[in-house]
């Protein structure tokens, strides 16, 4: 997509180096959601360049983003012509679940071992704000971050690849009572508890994430993805299966480094 086209859903796309970084750019609406981000969102997952090492997703202004647009939840309320959530009542089944699958490739892309993706959560993170920040990597919360999953409160189930992650972080009893309430999750909670990777006052949000981008920067491309590899399928693999995964990438690293002195 052009610049205008991800602008006109909402979005920036930048590159710098080896660092690339999303801002969901609504502030007025404090980064609310809809379909045609979720799209634009999906569309940058599919032209990250392989040189990008590092994603960083983030809110502009105060807020990294409110949720779903509730705009987005009346049929009439958004506009001619504008895909909202709405319109699903209108689908099969079947269409339906073929559009939140759409929806859903905005936010899987994160998971690409070829980069680390990190979230800069500042002020409140719901319901797909929270999923979008748990398809992250990382995570770095300012101190006024308040993170929310809040389908339950209306009527719905968290259905953009949020769940999964939420129950890696905090365990099964965790995640449902987190969801099922629909409570707000503090910072300093989400460190506890192991939402957050680091929490920093306001002031030093922008510094700390450089200095985590240069860290993870520097090691060889193909040592970070390999390892992001082996560790996003660790949990469903056998103790055997793991290992044999571990020896064959390290074989593969041993090469590249070989193939590298020799040149």
């Amino acid at each position: 997509m052009t610049p205008e086209e991800l602008r006109s859903a909402g979005l920036v796309y930048e590159v710098t180096g080896e660092v690339a970084v999303v801002t969901l750019d609504r502030p007025e609406v404090r980064n609310a959601q809809t379909p045609s981000m979720w799209r634009a969102l999906a569309a940058i997952g599919e032209q990250v360049a392989d040189d990008v090492r590092v994603v960083v997703v983030r809110g502009s202004g105060q807020t990294f983003s409110a949720g779903l647009d509730r705009a987005m939840l009346d049929p009439s309320g958004a506009g001619d012509g504008v895909e909202t959530v709405a319109g699903l009542l209108a689908m099969s089944d079947e269409d339906a679940s073929a559009a939140i699958e759409q929806f859903q490739r905005g936010f899987t892309w994160l998971r690409d071992p070829r980069f680390v993706s990190v979230a800069v959560v500042q002020g409140y993170a719901i319901g797909a704000g929270f999923q979008l920040a748990l398809s992250c990597d990382l995570r770095v919360l300012a101190e006024d971050a308040q993170l929310c999953m809040k389908e339950s409160a209306l009527g719905l189930v968290p259905d953009l690849t949020g769940t999964q992650p939420l129950v890696d972080a905090v365990g099964y009893a965790r995640a449902l009572e987190i969801c099922a309430t629909a409570r707000m999750v503090s910072a300093e909670e989400a460190m506890a508890i192991g939402l957050a990777n680091v929490v920093v006052p306001v002031a030093a949000l922008e510094a700390t994430v450089t200095d985590l981008a240069a860290a993870l920067t520097a090691a060889l491309p193909g040592a970070v993805r390999e390892t992001k590899e082996l560790l996003l399928a660790a949990s469903s693999r056998t103790l055997d299966e793991q290992r044999r995964f571990e020896r064959e990438a390290q074989v593969r690293r041993f090469r590249e480094l070989a193939a590298m002195l020799a040149g």
